[in-house]
């Protein structure tokens, strides 16, 4: 059976600099994903024309930047990742080839061959978040678990959250002791009773 290697991993997002080539349906898809997850995320979207949508997600949030130009090399300078999902497939391939020079890391929409990265599911509640990934194989399947996962985690997860990291520091004694007290104090969360 094949395994999935893939590493996850949670980006601060408003923390990085993120350029996303293309404006149209893709490029809204891809942008409203992360917005979702990281509402603050400082993300520059060039393209020749933008999706109207995607102009209304730029006015209600400050940290996203419309460019409307064809995409050039040194728009790559200062990021941390890139999306590529221009309708063109040799500019994509130019951006995804341009961005491993630079060491940085690339999505190129619909060609898993061309990804350092995959946009997952996510689920969100509160300070909890949980990513779904199938290796590229089926978003679909991906979305059907997110669904599932939204319904089944409770509302309150969030206050439990918070509740055991007031706890946490109040524990004394060194790491190991502080990690055996949560483990006994969250064990019943694995208990299917």
């Amino acid at each position: 059976m094949e395994q999935n290697e893939l590493y996850p991993i949670f980006l601060k997002l408003h923390n990085l600099n993120v350029l996303i080539v293309g404006g149209g349906n893709v490029g809204l898809e891809k942008l409203s994903f992360l917005l979702k997850s990281s509402p603050n995320a400082n993300v520059e979207v060039v393209a020749k024309d933008f999706h109207l949508e995607i102009k209304l997600l730029a006015e209600n949030h400050p940290s996203i930047k419309l460019t409307e130009a064809k995409f050039k090399k040194k728009m790559l300078k200062k990021r941390h990742m890139v999306i590529a999902c221009t309708d063109d497939l040799e500019v994509n391939k130019r951006v995804y080839d341009l961005a491993r020079k630079r060491y940085l890391i690339c999505n190129i929409a619909d060609t898993p061959d061309l990804c350092d990265y995959y946009l997952g599911g996510i689920v969100t509640k509160g300070n909890v978040k949980i990513a779904i990934s199938t290796n590229g194989k089926s978003p679909t399947t991906a979305k059907r678990l997110r669904e599932f996962f939204e319904e089944v985690i409770p509302e309150d997860i969030n206050k439990m959250v918070e509740n055991l990291n007031e706890y946490r520091k109040t524990l004394k004694g060194d790491f190991e002791d502080k990690v055996k007290k949560m483990n006994e104090i969250t064990a019943s969360l694995k208990n299917k009773e």
